[in-house]
């Protein structure tokens, strides 16, 4: 009996690699390419895995053109506080990143600039505009890409 608990206990987990392999180890890091909006800007640049789970799943609305959960998501944003890069207007637009337990849209959103697609710049600010970071979306695209076969 003691020999049967001690082999259930060694056991590899349930979905772990058979022995001999590894698991693919998913890093949360900036790629190593230019991350558009990042040189124009020279804010900081963050990964999306490294933001709020929320801007992740505002992100995932964003790429497929919604429905989103608020009716002010997608306006222009206006750059009123001139601290993302001088664009012509319309460039810019806002979405929502959902803050838990706030009874309100939050201080949280995304910012995007630019046409959809891979050169399209993605701005993130936790305070309402007041500070702004670049976020590197290529690890979901490309997951997305993946996701979609």
């Amino acid at each position: 009996l003691v020999l049967a608990g001690i082999a259930y206990l060694i056991q590899p987990a349930a979905g772990a690699p058979p022995t001999g392999q590894t698991a693919a180890v998913t890093e949360c890091a900036v790629r190593a390419d230019p991350v558009p909006g990042a040189a124009e800007s020279k804010l900081p640049v963050r990964p999306l895995c490294a933001l709020p789970a929320e801007a992740a799943r505002t992100w995932q609305l964003i790429a497929a053109d919604g429905p989103f959960p608020y009716d002010r998501d997608g306006i222009v944003f206006n750059n009123r506080e001139r601290l993302l890069p001088q664009q012509k207007g319309g460039w810019y637009h806002e979405y929502t990143v959902p803050t838990p337990g706030s009874d309100d849209r939050g201080a949280r959103r995304l910012i995007t600039g630019g046409s959809p697609g891979p050169r399209q710049q993605v701005f993130y600010t936790d305070d309402h505009y007041s500070s702004f970071v670049v976020v590197d979306i290529h690890d979901f695209q490309t997951m997305l890409h993946v996701m979609r076969g």
